[in-house]
Formats: C-alpha cells, sequence, structure tokens
C-alpha cells in the first residue's frame, strides 16, 4: 500500500501538452465528421474517442502511476466494452 507522501505530480509543461492534443484530437473529430468515409465512419471516430479518453485517465487520473491490479482492470473493462460494441454491431449488420 502506498502512503500518502508517495505522490506523482506532472509538470504544468506535461499538462499543458496533453491539453493541447486533446484539444487538437478534438478538431480532428470535428474535421472527420465532415467527411464521408462510408463503413469507416464510426471506427474512426471511436478510435479518435478511445485515444482522448485513454490521455484524460493516463495523464488527468493518474493511470501512468497506479499498480499493475489497477492497470489490469482497466484492460480488462476496455476489452469488455470493446466485445459488447462488436456485438452491437454484428447485430445491427445482420438484422433483416
Amino acid at each position: 500500500m502506498r502512503g500518502d507522501d508517495d505522490q506523482h505530480l506532472l509538470s504544468y509543461t506535461t499538462l499543458a501538452l496533453v491539453l493541447g492534443l486533446l484539444l487538437l484530437l478534438t478538431g480532428v473529430t470535428i474535421g472527420v465528421s465532415y467527411l464521408d468515409m462510408g463503413f469507416f465512419n464510426v471506427p474512426i471516430a471511436l478510435g479518435i474517442a478511445c485515444t482522448k479518453v485513454t490521455l484524460v485517465l493516463l495523464y488527468f487520473m493518474h493511470l501512468k502511476f497506479e499498480g499493475r491490479v489497477i492497470t489490469l482492470s482497466f484492460l480488462c473493462t476496455i476489452a469488455f466494452l470493446a466485445i459488447m460494441i462488436g456485438f452491437t454491431f454484428w447485430d445491427v449488420a445482420f438484422r433483416r
């Protein structure tokens, strides 16, 4: 168990870079929404959203500095979510 003195402080530069990257990815999301890529619209939007969520979790919620159990539970949650989204897309794709 970690003590209270084991803090992970990120520099303002790092936080500003992550914020800038999140704003850039938001602009990319808006730009991509105006393009018609057919089937690939949803996977690209989900990919950008997953990247943004990962940045928020790693840097703003300090998941980067947590132990293996927390990281493993996060990865299992992401895998479960991907499976559920995949089942939803599969169901919609093969409806008659």
